[in-house]
């Protein structure tokens, strides 16, 4: 008997669908309060989950799905340092 594996999915923050993880980017705040993107899917701290798209960033700025995800408010600079990164990953 063949064991079928599961897939984990995350729910993207911006547009609130549930998605495979591998599809999505990771958001991290290390425990020294500095906000990364994890493209590993592996760095240490709290992590949230965005789509490759820079709509569901704008999405989960102005929903303030972000700062629901890390219990806290998030600085406009690092918005935009995480926006200027984003562009990178956009596959629209």
């Amino acid at each position: 008997m063949n064991k079928i594996k599961k897939v984990p999915m995350r729910k993207c923050v911006g547009c609130e669908e549930m998605k495979h993880k591998k599809d999505l980017i990771r958001i991290v705040k290390t425990a020294e309060g500095d906000f990364l993107l994890d493209e590993t899917g592996k760095k240490n701290g709290r992590g949230a989950y965005l789509c490759a798209k820079k709509e569901c960033f704008q999405k989960a700025v102005k929903n303030k799905g972000l700062e629901r995800s890390f219990k806290g408010a998030i600085p406009k600079d690092v918005y935009d340092a995480l926006e200027e990164e984003m562009d990178k990953f956009d596959t629209k």
